[in-house]
């Protein structure tokens, strides 16, 4: 029997990596980011990748940080490792740890070196496809090209059972979602990520899922259950308040990294918005323009929240993970004059998308 499409349609972030200021690993943070990007409505989640500061972590720190990440998802949603290195040796080391620890699946990038390298790269995945019992999906990231030869990616997806899915970020993506759709009939599960500026084009393509950061699942989940209901002007409209947002974070990926780490400790997800060096930092004109749009990304997630008037009185009550603010059916929506504090019921908040199914 032949494949069938793997269902993870929706919105799966990547979660970002908080660090303390001591520059050390914040669990309690990262907790609550997974508690918050599941509450916002997230099919599943990916750790780590590129917007997790991956290639600062140390070995060690990527397995203790999967590790705290696959314990507190508890299986609420379907968990995707990350392993991608330099060989695929390590790549295999961390593909068979995240098996240990019952993930989902297994996101990977071959290895910058093997970049035009067909035999290289086919021997790649096919050593982390036979080396555990996962679900595959490849990475096809190129920051200024076409990213991997589509018939190589007919001919992975044919040989190699586990590889069920692709995360497109190449330049451009749009058709590139086209060829791979049609030349797998539709079954390879095709998302999209770093080209989340041209989300809606993704969607007119039929892409099954989107793959950004962690802050916006809100923003993001609403855009895509418009367009699905068959409202795309209504998903036109709420993406282009999105857009300039987008626009400003995604001129580069440190200015992405550091940006929405501000939008995580606006929201009282993260203690602080420390990142690791080397990182190309924003300069005083940026960090402006950055504190206006931390503030019209809250304002745009209280907006879904209550679109006719602020129901809500605001108050300086603790923001999102405080004893106070622990969900239980509803959540308190954020605000940028403060944190609002009446309960807003999850399905005002996410309008409905459909469970994944097992496959």
């Amino acid at each position: 029997m032949g494949k069938t499409r793997y269902v993870l349609d929706g919105i799966v972030p990547i979660l970002q990596t908080p660090f303390g200021e001591d520059g050390r690993v914040d669990p309690l943070s990262l907790h609550r980011l997974v508690d918050y990007v599941i509450q916002a409505g997230a099919v599943g989640v990916i750790y780590p990748a590129v917007a997790s500061e991956v290639h600062k972590l140390t070995p060690a720190e990527r397995q203790d940080t999967v590790e705290v990440v696959l314990d507190h998802v508890r299986g609420r949603v379907p968990v995707i490792v990350g392993v991608s290195t330099g060989s695929a040796e390590e790549s295999l080391t961390l593909a068979r740890h995240a098996q240990a620890r019952r993930a989902t699946g297994i996101l990977a990038q071959a290895p910058e070196g093997m970049r035009g390298d067909s035999a290289g790269v086919r021997e790649y995945f096919r050593t982390l496809a036979r080396g555990v019992d996962l679900m595959l999906m490849i990475q096809d990231l190129d920051w200024h090209g076409s990213g991997l030869d589509l018939a190589l990616i007919c001919e992975l997806f044919e040989q190699l059972p586990s590889f069920r899915c692709i995360k497109v970020e190449t330049v451009p993506a749009g058709p590139k979602y086209s060829r791979i759709l049609a030349a797998t009939g539709g079954r390879l599960h095709v998302s999209g990520g770093w080209a989340v500026a041209q989300m809606l084009e993704g969607l007119d393509r039929g892409v099954h899922a989107f793959m950004p950061e962690g802050s916006m699942v809100v923003i993001y989940r609403a855009i895509m259950a418009r367009h699905l209901a068959g409202d795309r002007e209504g998903a036109r409209r709420l993406f282009g308040r999105l857009l300039p947002i987008l626009a400003f974070a995604n001129q580069h990926i440190d200015v992405s990294i550091q940006f929405f780490k501000r939008v995580l400790v606006a929201k009282g997800i993260f203690r602080t918005r420390v990142v690791r060096e080397p990182i190309l930092r924003l300069d005083d004109v940026q960090e402006r323009i950055a504190t206006d749009l931390v503030a019209r990304v809250l304002d745009l997630e209280q907006s879904l929240a209550f679109p006719d008037q602020d129901l809500c009185p605001v108050t300086d009550r603790p923001p999102f993970g405080s004893d106070q603010t622990q969900l239980d059916g509803g959540r308190r929506a954020p605000s940028s004059r403060g944190i609002l504090t009446c309960p807003v019921g999850l399905d005002t908040l996410r309008p409905a998308i459909d469970p994944p199914q097992p496959c």
